[in-house]
C-alpha cells in the first residue's frame, strides 16, 4: 500500500510518497513518530489528520479505523452555511489503517538539514 504523507514545515509543504506501511498502521491521530523511513533523518512529525482511499476525512473524534455515518455539527468533513445546522456526514476513525491514502502531518523537531535540501537532492537523482 502506498501512503502519501504529507508534511508542513511553517509555509512549506512536502508531500512524499512511501511504500512502507508497516511503520504507520496503528498511529493515530496526535502520535509521533520518527522520519527516518520517510528519509527524514533526526526529523519528528505528528499526525493531524488524512483520508481514505475515497476521500472521505479522518476526525479525531471517532475511534478506531472505521468508516461510520455520524451527525457532526462543524469541525473537520462538514462546514455548516447557519448558525446551529447540522448534517449526517461519513467520516473516517482516527487510527491509520490499509484505506488510508493520505496522512498529514506536522514538524515537531528538526534534523540537522533542512527538509528541501533532503527531498531537493532525492529529485535531483531521478533526473
Amino acid at each position: 500500500m502506498v501512503f502519501k504523507v504529507v508534511v508542513s514545515d511553517k509555509e512549506s509543504t512536502y508531500q512524499i510518497e512511501t511504500e512502507e506501511d508497516g511503520n504507520l498502521i496503528g498511529l493515530k491521530i496526535g502520535d509521533d513518530f520518527d522520519g527516518s523511513f520517510l528519509g527524514l533523518d533526526g526529523y519528528n512529525l505528528k499526525i493531524t489528520g488524512g483520508s481514505d482511499k475515497n476521500g472521505f476525512a479522518m476526525r479525531s473524534d471517532v475511534p478506531g479505523p472505521r468508516r461510520i455515518r455520524t451527525l457532526v455539527s462543524g469541525g473537520v468533513g462538514y462546514k455548516p452555511q447557519k448558525a446551529g445546522e447540522r448534517r449526517r456526514k461519513t467520516v473516517r476513525g482516527d487510527t491509520i489503517s490499509d484505506d488510508i491514502v493520505q496522512v498529514n502531518t506536522v514538524v515537531l523537531n528538526r534534523g540537522p538539514k533542512s527538509i528541501d535540501d533532503i527531498l531537493g537532492s532525492a529529485e535531483e537523482d531521478e533526473e
